[in-house]
C-alpha cells in the first residue's frame, strides 16, 4: 500500500501546499534479454547523481573483478547473485531517485519469458513503461509480448527506447525502420501515448543529456521526457472510491478528545474527498457526511489518489475492513459474478474451470471459483484460443469468476485499483494470478 506521502499534498491542507510540490512518477522497464534495461537504469542513476559513493565503489570493484574494462552500471540494479553471475535480471528490482522536478520509482523487470509474471507485477502500478529494443536485433517476440502486456495493464504512457545505437554507428535508417515496425504493431493495441527515443545506455547518449552523435534526432532526452510527461490527468479524479482498510478507535489514549474518536483508514482509490461531502457506505447503502479528513501530519482539506488518510463521518454506521465509501449517485458495481483477464503466475498448478481460489480485491478478501475459461490469448499473435481448457505459467486468458461475497468493482479501464485483483492459493497462501476486471453481473 502506498504511503500518503506519495500524494502531491502529503499531509498538508489544500490551501497550504508548497509552491512547487514534487509529484511522483512510477515507471517500469521491459524488453527482451540483454536489451540493456539494467544498464539504462544504472546510467539514469549515475548521470543524475542519485547513487552513493560506496555503491559506485562496489560496482567499480565488481566490474574490475569480472575483468570488465568499464564500470558496469547494470550492477546497480542486478542485486541478486544469480543475476550478477548470469548478467540477467530475474526478480523485479525497485530503485528510487529524484531530480529537482520530480521523484521516481523504477521497476526493473526481467526479460526472460519464464519471468513474464514478474514483468506484470512491476508494470501493474506504473504510470509509464519503457520498452527497450536492441538496435541490432530490432523488434523481437518478447518486445511485442511486453508491449501487449503494458497495454493490457492500461499503463498510460509507453516509451520505446531503441538502445545500443552506438553499435549501429548511430544510423538514422536503423532507428526509423524500428519505429515503422513498432508503430505498425502498436496500431493493433490500445496505446494512448507512444514515444520513441534512440539511446546508448552504455555511453549515455540521449539518456540524461541530448546526444551529439545523433543530430538528426530532434526529440528530448529520456530523462527530460520522464520529468515532463503529464500524469496528473491519468488518475481518476471523478469516481470517488475509498476502500476501508482499518477502523481507528484509540480507546487506550489518555487524550480525552480521542475517547469518542472513530475513523476509517484507507487509501483513496479514486476521486476527491473533502469535509462536508455526502458519501454512501457499501454494502449497507446508508448515506452520511464527511466531517474530518486526517492525514499523517494532521487534518487535510482534501484527499485524492493515492493518498492514505483517515475519514471521520457524521453518523455512526457499522463499517469494517473491506467496505467501500463512494458518492451516493456514483457507485461502483456490486457484483459476485465478474469477467476478467488474468495472468497465471505459478508453475505449481494450472487454472481451469471449477478451480477454487481466494480473491483479494482492494481491502476485501473472499473465496472464489472459476466458472468458465472463455479463451487463452496468444500474446505474440493476439490470437484467441477458444478451445483452451486451462492456463499454465505466464499464460493469459479471459475467465468468469463466482465470488462468495459481493465485491465493489469498476472496469479496469476506468479504475486500475478497483478494477484489479489477485488470486491466492488457499492451501499455500501464494499469489497465483493477477486479474483485470472487464465486466460484472
Amino acid at each position: 500500500m502506498a504511503s500518503a506521502n506519495d500524494g502531491l499534498a502529503g499531509g498538508r491542507p489544500a490551501g497550504d501546499r508548497p509552491a512547487k510540490a514534487m509529484d511522483l512518477l512510477r515507471f517500469a522497464t521491459a524488453g527482451s534479454v540483454d536489451d540493456g534495461k539494467s544498464t539504462l537504469i544504472g546510467r539514469l542513476l549515475f548521470d543524475s547523481k542519485s547513487i552513493f559513493e560506496d555503491q559506485l565503489e562496489s560496482v567499480e570493484k565488481t566490474s574490475a573483478d569480472r575483468g570488465e574494462e568499464y564500470t558496469n552500471l547494470a550492477l546497480l540494479t542486478d542485486g541478486l547473485r544469480a543475476e550478477r553471475e548470469q548478467g540477467i535480471t530475474i526478480d523485479v528490482a525497485y530503485r528510487y531517485f529524484a531530480t529537482p522536478r520530480r521523484k521516481f520509482i523504477i521497476a526493473d523487470t526481467p526479460g526472460h519469458i519464464q519471468y513474464t509474471r514478474n514483468m506484470v507485477t512491476g508494470a501493474s502500478t506504473a504510470d509509464l513503461a519503457i520498452i527497450l529494443v536492441d538496435a541490432r536485433k530490432g523488434i523481437l517476440e518478447q518486445s511485442r509480448r511486453h508491449a501487449f502486456l503494458t497495454t493490457l495493464l492500461q499503463v498510460p504512457h509507453l516509451v520505446v527506447a531503441i538502445n545500443k545505437m552506438d553499435l549501429v554507428d548511430y544510423d538514422r535508417g536503423v532507428y526509423e525502420r524500428i519505429v515503422d515496425e513498432f508503430t505498425s504493431f502498436a496500431s493493433k493495441l490500445e496505446v494512448t501515448d507512444l514515444t520513441f527515443i534512440p539511446i546508448s545506455a552504455l555511453h549515455g547518449d540521449n539518456v540524461v543529456e541530448r546526444s551529439v552523435n545523433m543530430p538528426w534526432y530532434e526529440g528530448s532526452s529520456l530523462l527530460h521526457h520522464l520529468e515532463h510527461v503529464h500524469i496528473a490527468s491519468d488518475r481518476n479524479l471523478i469516481d470517488v472510491r475509498f476502500p476501508v482498510q482499518y477502523v481507528v478507535r484509540p480507546h487506550a489514549s489518555t487524550d480525552p478528545d480521542l475517547h469518542d474518536y472513530r475513523g476509517y483508514a484507507g487509501q483513496v482509490a479514486g476521486g476527491v474527498l473533502k469535509p462536508g461531502d455526502e458519501v454512501v457506505h457499501l454494502p449497507s447503502g446508508l448515506t452520511t457526511t464527511i466531517t474530518h479528513i486526517d492525514g499523517p501530519g494532521g487534518p487535510v482539506g482534501e484527499a485524492f489518489a493515492p493518498m492514505s488518510v483517515t475519514l471521520r463521518l457524521a453518523d455512526d454506521i457499522d463499517i469494517s475492513r473491506g467496505d467501500m465509501i463512494a458518492r451516493p449517485n456514483n457507485r461502483p458495481e456490486v457484483a459476485q459474478d465478474i469477467d476478467a483477464m488474468v495472468c497465471w503466475m505459478t508453475p505449481d498448478r494450472t487454472l481451469a474451470p471449477r478451480t477454487k481460489l481466494v480473491i483479494k480485491h482492494t481491502t476485501r478478501t473472499a473465496k472464489a471459483m472459476v466458472k468458465q475459461l472463455h479463451y487463452r490469448l496468444d500474446v505474440n499473435t493476439l490470437h484467441r484460443d477458444d478451445q483452451a481448457d486451462s492456463l499454465g505459467l505466464n499464460e493469459i486468458g479471459r475467465i468468469s469468476l463466482r465470488v462468495t461475497q459481493p465485491l465493489f468493482v469498476d472496469d479496469y479501464g476506468r479504475n486500475r485499483l478497483t478494477g484489479g485483483f489477485i488470486l491466492i492459493d488457499e492451501a499455500t497462501n501464494n499469489t497465483v494470478a493477477a486479474g483485470m476486471i472487464t465486466g460484472a453481473r
